[in-house]
């Protein structure tokens, strides 16, 4: 059955399907050099962040996941939310096909008037409800530079566990990506054992 990316509320944010109307806010974010600091080597230019939404908005599948503008209950935009598929396990092929696992990747990217406010950590603890409690994820990854250590307190403080640093090769290499990338990782046994206690 498929399920529809649904709003998300938390105690201060409204999470909204990532639609069209929002690409003028996308364009907002990711012109902030400061903001993709750990991601680019300079802001994207409009046509990039053109071709990224409409890569976003692709993301969006029939288990309910994919891409969200948050907002502040006012209205104010806080930034972009991300829970698209990440890897799917099958069985079967045709009407007997069906899904022995479900990954999602988990990321975050805050405008800097809403850094270290604790939105990021709000957002995702709604974005993992949704994934583990809705969508039949059985696994959320997380990945960032090794040197991010706003992110990785993000990824710790939702009890998501470290599972491994590696060295991708970058043809424009950002100032600490010699320290590597972390993954972390949340398994539904994970969220649920942390949902319980």
């Amino acid at each position: 059955m498929a399920i529809t990316q649904p709003v998300l509320h938390t105690e201060r944010l409204v999470l909204e399907p990532l639609a069209d109307r929002h690409f003028d806010r996308e364009v907002e974010l990711d012109s902030d050099r400061e903001v993709l600091r750990y991601l680019y080597a300079r802001a994207r230019t409009r046509d990039e962040i053109k071709a990224a939404h409409e890569r976003r908005l692709a993301a969006a599948d029939d288990a309910g996941l994919g891409f969200w503008a948050a907002f502040t209950e006012p209205g104010d935009f806080v930034g972009l939310m991300m829970l698209p598929a990440w890897h799917e396990q099958t069985a079967g092929t045709g009407p007997e096909r069906r899904i022995v696992s479900r990954e999602a990747e988990l990321g975050y990217r805050l405008a800097r008037r809403h850094w270290r406010r604790g939105l990021a950590t709000e957002a995702s603890r709604a974005l993992l409800t949704h994934g583990f409690g809705t969508a039949g994820v059985s696994r959320v990854v997380a990945q960032t530079m090794a040197v991010n250590s706003g992110s990785r307190g993000v990824m710790e403080a939702l009890g998501m566990r470290q599972v491994r640093t590696f060295f991708p090769e970058w043809e424009d290499p950002l100032p600490g990506s010699e320290a590597g990338e972390v993954e972390y990782e949340l398994t539904r046994e994970m969220w649920e054992r942390r949902a319980a206690g």
